[in-house]
């Protein structure tokens, strides 16, 4: 596409000056447009403006640095490096994005949702589901307080709930999406099966997931930089592709994402209920 070429090329001059300082007139002179024509087709192309993808690209190589096993520099010199003129500004960016402190994630390292460089011509995409019959079973789960799940899961993880509700033990963790068709929102939770929990249950509830045949979808297995757009890719391809070309009828019940945090596979198990005719 037309504007996607000079897109790129803005793109291009974003990421040689990560950390430096980003002129948006230069970013605009890289596309050949004007300052207020690109910041328009900036926005159309990328459904970020030049700011907003500047913020997340430099958060996100704070975040790949502070993860790195081998690193011993302060949170504070990388994000100075990038272009944050106060601990207390990054510290505030950086929680407003991922709903965890810099500091919670450096000792947690729990996946998140992070931006690396656009490109403009990615490869398609596609996951083919295994069907299953699952049996009843139930969930012991917080409900999430955030707008969106990687925001809610960072928090859960950063707060080690998992192993709150365990009593130590590692298991698998259950994230559960439910339409609210009355409220017109997501529901989302998160926790484990019940007959794992042996901990603290306090601000929990109990819900039942209810047997039946399940489509089941396993993401690629990812990097942990990428794990979580991984993630949203799987679950945009089966909205948008396999769901309305399946045959299958999509029952309106929970829907399950299944992951082990502390395993670091990067890979995740999506599970869809069927409508199956008796």
């Amino acid at each position: 596409m037309y504007y996607k070429d000079h897109i790129a090329r803005a793109v291009k001059y974003i990421e040689e000056n990560l950390t430096s300082e980003i002129d948006l007139a230069a970013c605009a002179a890289a596309a050949g447009y004007s300052k207020y024509h690109f910041l328009r087709v900036f926005r159309e192309v990328v459904g970020l403006t030049p700011a907003d993808y500047i913020r997340k690209r430099r958060l996100s190589e704070v975040a790949k640095r502070i993860a790195q096993d081998d690193s011993d520099e302060y949170i504070s010199e990388i994000a100075f490096a990038y272009g944050f003129n106060s601990k207390e500004n990054f510290t505030r960016s950086f929680k407003n994005e991922h709903c965890v402190l810099p500091t919670e994630y450096k000792k947690v390292k729990n996946s998140l949702k992070l931006y690396d460089a656009l490109s403009l011509n990615e490869k398609p995409f596609f996951v083919l589901p295994k069907y299953i019959e699952l049996p009843s079973f139930s969930l012991t789960v917080y409900k999430s307080d955030e707008d969106s799940p990687p925001k809610f899961w960072n928090k859960y993880n950063a707060k080690k709930l998992s192993l709150r509700l365990s009593g130590g033990v590692v298991c698998e963790d259950y994230g559960v999406s439910f339409w609210n068709k009355d409220e017109s929102r997501l529901d989302y939770f998160i926790g484990i099966k019940s007959e794992n929990v042996a901990g603290d249950k306090e601000g929990t509830i109990e819900i039942k997931i209810n047997g039946g045949v399940y489509a089941v979808f396993e993401t690629p297995v990812s990097t942990h930089a990428d794990f979580v757009n991984t993630i949203h890719r799987t679950w945009q391809y089966i909205n948008d592709s396999w769901h309305p070309k399946n045959g299958y009828r999509r029952k309106h019940d929970y829907e399950l994402e299944t992951y082990i945090e502390e395993s670091r596979t990067f890979s995740e198990k999506i599970y869809i209920p069927l409508e199956v005719d008796e």
